[in-house]
Formats: C-alpha cells, structure tokens, sequence
C-alpha cells in the first residue's frame, strides 16, 4: 500500500417541493435572459447586509461544510456584505482574529474535544456580543451550538438561517449514541427557531428526519462549487506515478471512516483486479482518523488488497486536487450516509465520472447529470460492475464543464444564500 505525499420569516418558508434547484435532464439547462435578469435583481436589490456566521471548523480545516461556508462568506463579502465568522482555534499557530478573503474569523480557544466536535467556553459570550451588530445568523448543522444559536437569534431578534450539511451518523457505541441524540435534539430547538432551514437536495430532504419535519422551512439550494481546470502536465505526471502499468485508476476522494464504506471499496477493487491488472484505488483524504477505527477494522482487506492501493494524503491545494480528479478514470462513491458530497461534482467538472451509491442526496448529481453510474449501497459486486461499466465505455459518461457547471452554478447558489439572509424569498429556482 504505497503512500505518496500529496504534492504537490413566514414569507420566506416555501415547501422543499417547490424550493428546489433544477433537478431537470441535461438536455433542459439552457438559462432564459429573463431569469438571469431576475438574478442580477435579486443581488443588486440588497443592500449591504452584517452576517454573523456561526461553525464549529473554518479554514484551513478542510471538509465540505467548511468549503461550503467558505466560498459563500467569501463570495458575499465581495459583494459589499460584512461577514463575520465565529469559529474554533483548532490549531495553535492560528491567530484569534485576522481578516481571510474578506472575511472576519474570530477564532476561540477549544481546549477540549468530543468526537468531532470542539468544545469553546468562551462561545456563548462572544456569540451573544457578536450578535448585537448582525443582521443575520447563518449557522452550519450538525453543530454542537444550534440551541444555543436558536436563544441568540431569538433574544437578539435576528434572522436566523440553518444550512443542514447532513444527518450525523457515528459509529457504533454509548458515547456516540448519547452524542447523536443531543445534536438532533438541539438541532430541533434551532430548526423551531429558524427563519429557514437550507437543504442539498429534495431528494434528501425528502428522506432525512433532520428536513422533513420542517419541510415548511425548507429552501432547496445545490451547495456552491469550484475547482480550477486540471493541468495538464500535473495530470499526466501523477498518472503516471499512480498507474505506472496504465491503470485503470479509480479514485476515492475522502476520510478513511466508516460512513463512507471505504471497506467496499477495497472489496470491489479484489474484484477488478482480476479484469484489470493494472488497476490502482487512489485515496485522497484522511486514513488515520482519531475518533474512529475504520482503519484497523479494514486491515486485512487492506493487506489483501497491497500496493493497489495508494494513499495520497489530504490534497489540500485546489489544483493538485483537479489533477488528482484528472488523473482518475473513475471517481468512486461508495458511503452509506451523504448529503451529496462535493467531490462528485468536483470530479465531474474535471472531466472525470462517477459512481455512487444509490441513497438519498448523493445519488443526486448522476441524476442530474448522468455523467456516471449508480449501485446498490454496501454491495461491493455492484460497485464493481458499474465502475466496470463505465471503464468499458468512458464516453457514454462523459460531460462538458459547462453542461455540468450549468446545473451547479455558483452564483445562483450565492444569490439564493444572499436572498434569505436578506429576508427575502429567494427566487424560485426552477425558473432560473
């Protein structure tokens, strides 16, 4: 198993049903002038807003909920808005406050941890202070802090939106389950609270018991993606450190933890290897994960499964991460639980598709693209046939980055965002 370095308002609550973004074949994309003018509206009609946002991770912690939180604070900001952050000092050379992007991080000190969370005794102060000059509240669920933001937002008298980034699941035990019933309880008391609860998908609306008691609140928005075009030198250079026999390369791009069945994986990688004998799993992402065993419970598929597979590490900078997507000739999804999972998109702007899981919300951007495969979740045999499927015929799969850019548009998701913290309805999304 080789690892390589990685170099290198009542008004505003509109049923999730009719909130939605465009879930709609390839072939209906095409974006009329009246809508875009309706767009250029929504902006240029806001005037300069103070959004206080409140999360447990911010840059440069990585994962798709702070990726999420950071393009749209970013993007706000250069807009005019004023946007604030208040987040954990997860490591100690980051300073307490400095301006990223833009932005205003206040950072706090976390001196102790449960699970994933980080605990800040100073948190209900500095939220209750930072409060007073905002317009709005935007706070990222799950979150140890929702009821406490719920109390905020109501004393204060602020506008308070939820952005639901995926129902938490962990791992077996009396700890975890005592922590998942205090998150979803707390996240209750803030969902009662909210002026509107930002959801993936409907298609996972539909299913999760976080969404679908307020579907009421629900306001339907596809999370905000970018990724630079891969390079093709950089592409062509890790190809051939990753495939030095031509591949193929199925990528996984991801933590190493349970959810994301990294386990069937490997399991469907014995099943290839015996088709295709060049055949590398790149993992990008995390593998050594604190607070859980997934690793060592993978042990002896991993010593099964030998120098296939290639741990990459964490990719944090944007274009080593096209040219690792690039670079695959299939990204693989294989999680049990997933709200929908940025790097699908990722992948398929850079050329690259993917099969996934047929579950609620990640199964979202091959349907709407079809740019990729769907399997039955936990069967590493089907996971096998349909990455099989894909390798036998890569053009039925394949994309332009502006069809897949047309479904996932940036700078509707940031008007819609930009809408609600407004107070305003956002306007309807199947018309944009």
């Amino acid at each position: 198993m080789p690892v390589l370095s990685a170099a290198n308002k009542k008004s505003m609550r509109t049923p999730f049903s009719q909130a939605q973004n465009d879930e709609l074949p390839i072939a209906g994309l095409a974006r009329s002038a009246a809508a875009e003018t309706a767009c250029a509206r929504t902006s240029a009609g806001v005037r300069p807003l103070r959004l206080l946002i409140g999360l447990q991770y911010y840059l440069p912690h990585r994962t798709g909920y702070t990726l999420h939180v950071q393009r749209v604070a970013r993007a706000l900001a250069a807009r005019g808005h004023s946007v604030t952050v208040l987040t954990a000092r997860h490591l100690p050379q980051l300073t307490p406050r400095e301006t990223v992007e833009g932005v205003d991080v206040v950072r706090l000190p976390a001196p102790l941890r449960i699970s994933r969370g980080a605990v800040m005794p100073g948190y209900p102060w500095h939220a209750w202070r930072l409060a007073a000059q905002a317009d709005a509240i935007w706070i990222s669920t799950p979150l140890l802090e929702t009821s406490l933001w719920a109390m905020v937002a109501r004393l204060r008298r602020r506008r308070l939106v939820v952005t639901h980034h995926g129902d938490l699941h962990l791992p077996a035990g009396a700890l975890n389950r005592f922590i998942e019933g205090f998150t979803f309880a707390n996240y209750r008391i803030a969902a009662r609270a909210a002026d509107a609860i930002v959801g993936y998908s409907d298609d996972y609306a539909r299913f999760s018991p976080y969404l679908r008691p307020y579907a009421d609140k629900v306001v339907v928005n596809y999370p905000p993606l970018e990724i630079p075009q891969p390079d093709a030198e950089g592409t062509a250079r890790l190809r051939s450190r990753l495939a030095p026999q031509g591949g193929p390369v199925i990528g996984f791009a991801g933590r190493f933890v349970r959810e994301k069945r990294p386990d069937v994986l490997l399991a469907a990688a014995l099943l290839l290897r015996e088709r295709f004998p060049g055949l590398r799993i790149a993992f990008a992402g995390q593998h050594q994960i604190g607070y859980e065993d997934t690793w060592q419970r993978c042990g002896e598929l991993l010593q099964q499964v030998g120098d296939t597979a290639v741990f990459l590490g964490l990719i944090e900078d944007a274009q080593a991460l096209a040219d690792f997507y690039a670079a695959c000739d299939v990204l693989a999804l294989p999680s049990e639980s997933e709200c929908f999972a940025l790097v699908q998109v990722e992948a398929m702007l850079c050329g690259t598709p993917v099969v996934t899981s047929d579950i609620p919300g990640a199964r979202v951007p091959v349907q709407q693209t079809g740019m990729g495969r769907l399997f039955e979740c936990g069967d590493a045999r089907a996971l096998a046939e349909a990455v099989a499927a894909v390798l036998a015929e890569p053009a039925r799969y394949r994309r332009s980055r502006l069809q897949i850019e047309a479904v996932f548009d940036i700078e509707r998701t940031v008007d819609r965002y930009e809408a609600l913290f407004a107070g305003r309805a956002p306007a309807p999304a199947g018309s944009i």
